[in-house]
């Protein structure tokens, strides 16, 4: 491995040509949305129990909440990303998204707030399924692999510095960081809406275009695929390991060893560095080989991190097991959404993206509530304990289907969507 500097910015130029002007728009859009983003969520679960008084089960029901409404909101606005395109979408869920992080601002009373949180779930997904729909329009089939972990790589570019920057703010006061999450979101609209075109793609000559009753109804093509489905199910379990990095572990370390918020903010931050340096590399090397594979492999590395967790002490070992969480990460996210792109026909890319969301939505739903009644009543280590039995669970899973893929139609297809 060449780890050289003019190395490094040959191959970045290199990279930067072999993608189209829109899609390095839609990065940059993506940067400044998710900068607000990341300055706000790791510190939501510090926010709600230091705002309001209350424990890790009332976060679990926060969640429940946002989440029921945010499966229906996905659900309508895979279809309507399908049948109004996907630049007008985005801009849709950026309006909500800095509404909703100006009205938090204002709510003391939890009731209220979980009302607040209701109407978000209900409303601010609806533009959820359209920009890995842009991406995917964007980019030829071989490059979307490259082009997700590119994704990735930016996103983790916002994750490196906003984490560093909300744990800043949030020692002087939250609001400043939902006051900041409104202003990313407004930059990032104008962005989208000067220098993006629509990218969904043209209804074929003589064909009548779907009403929006029928992009619905086109639902039930996607529950019909069967592998589609299946690996829907086990991403739902990986995934349910995966998000306890910015639920439970914040909470975590500060109620069971004293840290301060500013050190889970360095931990993160160095996930983030981490995915900036190598992701890109990391796609590469691995873009050849079978998806499910990789797939069961970075899970394991889940597996490994996370459970990690419930025996060690200090901070150097949390970072230790971030470095495991992180090589996985790396390895599984692009696969991932090459995967489901793959999956997908041109014409309802946004549906596909929008069921793929359940993959989050379900254990969104559940897992905190079940995480705060082990964390307020319970040795919190079992947390981690479960993460590794699930995650040893996924890992078999993601394994099995790539050895059954040939029975249920699958076949060969490498990580770059590409047919081998």
């Amino acid at each position: 491995m060449n780890w050289s500097f003019k190395d490094r910015i040959e191959e970045n130029k290199n990279t930067f040509n072999e993608f189209p002007r829109e899609f390095w728009v839609l990065m940059f859009g993506t940067f400044i949305d998710r900068l607000g983003g990341f300055m706000v969520f790791p510190f939501f679960s510090l926010y709600i129990t230091d705002h309001f008084g209350v424990g890790m089960t009332q976060v679990g029901y926060m969640f429940l909440i946002f989440t029921t409404g945010g499966m229906f909101s996905s659900i309508l606005g895979g279809a309507m990303t399908d049948k109004f395109g996907r630049k007008t979408m985005v801009l849709y869920g950026l309006f909500i998204s800095g509404v909703s992080s100006l009205a938090i601002i204002f709510v003391d009373d939890l009731a209220v707030f979980f009302v607040i949180g209701a109407l978000i779930g209900i409303l601010g997904n609806l533009g959820g399924p359209a920009q890995q729909a842009m991406i995917t329009d964007l980019l030829p089939e071989e490059k979307r692999t490259e082009g997700f972990g590119i994704f990735r790589v930016v996103f983790n570019v916002s994750a490196a510095i906003g984490p560093m920057l909300g744990g800043l703010m949030a020692s002087r006061s939250y609001a400043l960081l939902f006051l900041a999450d409104a202003i990313t979101s407004a930059i990032t609209a104008v962005i989208v809406y000067k220098m993006l075109p629509e990218t969904k793609p043209e209804t074929p000559e003589g064909q009548a275009e779907e009403s929006l009753a029928q992009s619905v109804g086109g639902y039930g093509k996607v529950f019909a695929d069967r592998v589609y489905m299946i690996f829907l199910l086990i991403s739902v379990l990986m995934t349910s390991v995966y998000m306890q990095m910015n639920i439970t572990l914040p909470v975590y370390m500060r109620d069971a060893h004293g840290f301060e918020p500013r050190h889970y903010g360095y931990i993160l931050s160095m996930n983030a560095a981490m995915v900036v340096l190598m992701q890109f590399w990391i796609t590469r090397k691995i873009a050849k080989r079978p998806p499910l594979v990789i797939m069961a492999i970075g899970m394991a590395y889940y597996t490994v991190g996370f459970a990690m967790y419930g025996f060690i002490q200090g901070f150097v070992f949390f970072a230790a097991a971030m470095v495991v969480i992180t090589i996985g990460e790396m390895v599984i996210a692009p696969v991932g959404q090459a995967l489901v792109a793959k999956f997908a026909p041109e014409d309802m890319r946004g549906r596909y993206m929008a069921i793929f969301g359940f993959s989050w939505a379900f254990p969104n739903m559940f897992v905190p509530l079940l995480v705060g009644e082990i964390m307020d009543n319970y040795n919190p280590n079992w947390v981690w304990y479960a993460c590794g039995i699930v995650g040893t669970v996924a890992t078999l899973g993601y394994y099995w289907l790539h050895l059954q893929k040939n029975d249920i139609m699958l076949g060969e297809v490498t990580a770059e969507g590409v047919p081998a």
